[in-house]
C-alpha cells in the first residue's frame, strides 16, 4: 500500500511542459549542426583544413549519430528514454567543449564523433516520448511545436553562429552549447517521466557493427573519391573497390536483418506494413539528403564568393528560418484537421521550388539580396513539412514500438543527411577540380606569359584535395617567392577564377538534391488518407519505473 500510495502522490508533469524540454534538448542539436555550417569558412581558415577536412568534419558527426540512433531507441525501451535523454545530454555537451579546444582537424573530427554519439542517445528519444505521452489526436500540435523548435535553431543558428565568429572565433560556436546542455540536464531530471513499457528488448550487435563497417565503407569513399583521383586508397584497394564492398556489407545487413526479424532486429520490419510509415522514412531521408546538400555549398558561396561575414551569410539565410518557425505550429493543426498528405506535398514543393530560385539566381557577381526571393518561398515550404511529416509517419505506430519506430525514422533522415552531403561533396569537388582547371585555362591571358604555365598548374594542382576554401581564399596558395607586383596581379585573377568555378560547380552539383527534394514531394502523392471519421485511441499510460531499478 505505501508503494501504491507514494506512486499516487507522484503526480506527473504536464506533457506540454515535457515536450518543452526535450524540444531544448533537440534545439541544442540542431542549433549545433546550423552553427558548424555558418562557421566551415572560418574554420578551414583557421585550422588549415582542405575542403575534404571539412567534410570529415561534418560527416564524421552525421555518420555516427546515424549508425546509433536504432540503437539508442532499443537503450531507450529497455532503461527508460529519461535515462538515455540525460546521458546524451551530458556527452553531447563534454565533447562541445573538446571541440572547442581542438587545434587541428584531426582533433576537431575525433571530437566530432564524440558528439555524434550523444546526440544519438538522445534524439530518439524525443519522438518516442512525445507518441506516448500525447494521445494521438493532439501529436500534430506537438510535432507542430517540435517543428517550430527546429526553425528556431536554424535561425539561431546561422546568426548567432555568424555573431561568435565575427566577434569572438569558430571556438565560440561549440562553447554556446554548454550552457544550454547543463540546464537542459537539470530541467529534464526534474520535469522527465521515468516510463517503460513491460517489455525486455534485445541488443543486436551484429546488426549494429554491420551497418557501422557498410555506412562507413561508402561515405569514406564518397569524401575521399576526389582527393586520391578516384583511383587507389590502401595500397591496390580502389576508391570504387570501397564503396562496392560498403553496398555489400549494406546488404548483408539487410539480410541479416530480415532473417532475424522474429528476434527484434535493428530494422523493425513490422512496422512497415504501415504503407504511410515506410514512405515517411524515404520522405525523412531525402529531406535530409536535400537540405545538408543544399546548405554546404550554399554557406561556402555566400562567405568565400561574395566575400561575406559569417554573421552576414547567417543573416542572409535567417529569413527562411524565421518563416518557417512561424508556419510550423499552423502547418502541425492543419496536419491533425486534415491528415497532413497535402501540406507536406505542398510544403516540399515549395521548398524546391524556391531551393531552385537560389541556385538560378546565385552568381558570381551576385548580391546578398539577389537570394532572397528564393529563400522566402524556400521558409514557407520548409515551416509546411516538419510537423506533418512525423504526424503521418507516427500516426499508426504503437505505443510499444515507439521507440523503434522513432529511432528508425531519425536514421533514415540522418542516412540521408550523411549520404547527401557525402554525395554533393564527391560531385562538388569534381565539378570544382573541372571548373578550376578550364576557368584557370581561360582567365590566364591576363597574367605575363611567364606565370600562365604556374598559374594553371597550381589550379590543377589544387582541385586534387587540397584546395582553400575558406572566407576570403583565392583557391590556392600562391608561391612565397613571388614578386609583390606579380602577387597582387595573379591573386586578383586567382580570387576572380575561384569564384567563377565555385559558382558554375555549385550550380551544377545542387541539381542533385533538388532532384531529390522532387522525388520526395512525389512520394506524398501515395500517402494513404487518413479515413474520415475514425478515431484514434490516445496511447496507454506508460508504468513508472522504480528510480532505484
Amino acid at each position: 500500500m505505501s508503494e501504491a500510495a507514494e506512486r499516487a502522490d507522484r503526480k506527473p508533469h504536464s506533457p506540454w511542459l515535457v515536450l518543452s524540454v526535450l524540444c531544448l534538448g533537440f534545439f541544442m542539436i540542431l542549433l549545433d549542426t546550423t552553427i558548424v555550417n555558418i562557421a566551415i569558412p572560418d574554420m578551414s581558415t583557421s585550422l588549415s583544413a582542405s575542403l575534404d577536412q571539412i567534410l570529415w568534419v561534418l560527416n564524421s558527426y552525421v555518420l555516427v549519430y546515424a549508425v546509433l540512433l536504432i540503437t539508442a531507441g532499443r537503450l531507450g525501451d529497455l532503461y527508460g528514454p529519461k535515462r538515455l535523454f540525460i546521458l546524451g545530454l551530458i556527452v553531447f555537451t563534454v565533447a562541445s567543449a573538446v571541440c572547442g579546444f581542438a587545434r587541428n582537424p584531426e582533433q576537431l573530427i575525433i571530437a566530432r564523433v564524440v558528439q555524434g554519439v550523444g546526440g544519438a542517445l538522445l534524439t530518439p528519444q524525443t519522438l518516442s516520448v512525445i507518441t506516448m505521452i500525447f494521445p494521438a489526436e493532439k501529436r500534430g500540435a506537438a510535432f507542430g511545436l517540435w517543428g517550430a523548435v527546429a526553425g528556431v535553431a536554424t535561425v539561431a543558428g546561422p546568426t548567432l553562429g555568424g555573431y561568435l565568429v565575427t566577434d569572438w572565433g569558430w571556438e565560440y560556436i561549440f562553447f554556446v552549447n554548454l550552457p544550454i546542455g547543463i540546464i537542459a540536464v537539470v530541467l529534464a531530471a526534474i520535469v522527465m517521466p521515468d516510463i517503460k513499457l513491460n517489455r525486455r528488448h534485445r541488443l543486436d550487435w551484429t546488426g549494429t557493427a554491420l551497418a557501422t563497417v557498410g555506412l562507413f565503407l561508402v561515405t569514406y569513399g564518397l569524401i575521399e573519391g576526389e582527393p586520391h583521383d578516384w583511383g587507389r586508397v590502401w595500397g591496390p584497394v580502389t576508391i570504387f573497390e570501397v564503396i562496392a564492398a560498403g553496398v555489400v556489407v549494406l546488404a548483408v545487413f539487410m539480410f541479416q536483418q530480415y532473417a532475424g526479424r522474429d528476434r527484434e532486429p535493428l530494422v523493425p520490419f513490422a512496422i512497415f506494413a504501415d504503407r504511410n510509415y515506410s514512405l515517411m522514412n524515404v520522405v525523412s531521408a531525402a529531406i535530409a539528403f536535400g537540405m545538408l546538400g543544399l546548405f554546404l555549398p550554399l554557406v561556402i558561396y555566400l562567405q568565400s564568393v561574395l566575400g561575406l561575414t559569417a554573421l552576414q551569410a547567417g543573416l542572409t539565410t535567417a529569413p527562411m528560418s524565421l518563416i518557417s518557425m512561424c508556419v510550423a505550429p499552423l502547418a502541425g493543426r492543419l496536419a491533425d484537421r486534415t491528415g497532413g498528405k497535402w501540406v507536406l506535398f505542398l510544403g516540399l514543393s515549395l521548398w524546391s521550388v524556391g531551393m531552385g530560385l537560389v541556385v538560378w539566381l546565385a552568381h558570381a557577381d551576385s548580391g546578398r539580396w539577389h537570394v532572397l526571393p528564393g529563400i522566402i518561398v524556400a521558409g514557407f515550404g520548409l515551416g509546411l513539412t516538419f510537423a506533418p511529416l512525423q504526424t503521418i509517419a507516427m500516426r499508426n505506430v504503437a505505443p510499444q514500438m515507439a521507440g523503434a519506430a522513432s529511432g528508425f525514422i531519425n536514421t533514415a533522415r540522418q542516412l540521408g543527411a550523411v549520404i547527401g552531403s557525402a554525395a554533393v561533396g564527391a560531385l562538388l569537388q569534381v565539378q570544382l577540380a573541372d571548373q578550376l582547371r578550364s576557368t584557370a585555362r581561360a582567365n590566364a591571358g591576363a597574367l605575363p606569359p611567364q606565370f600562365r604555365d604556374q598559374f594553371v598548374d597550381g589550379f590543377s594542382n589544387a582541385s586534387g584535395g587540397n584546395l582553400e576554401i575558406g572566407a576570403g581564399q583565392s583557391g590556392v596558395e600562391l608561391p612565397p617567392d613571388l614578386p609583390e607586383q606579380a602577387r597582387q596581379v595573379i591573386g586578383e585573377v586567382a580570387a576572380h577564377t575561384f569564384r567563377q568555378a565555385f559558382t558554375t560547380a555549385m550550380r551544377h552539383s545542387l541539381v542533385l538534391p533538388l532532384a531529390v527534394l522532387a522525388l520526395a514531394a512525389l512520394c506524398c502523392v501515395f500517402v494513404a488518407r487518413r479515413s474520415t471519421g475514425a478515431t484514434e485511441s490516445a496511447p496507454p499510460t506508460p508504468e513508472p519505473v522504480d528510480a532505484h531499478v
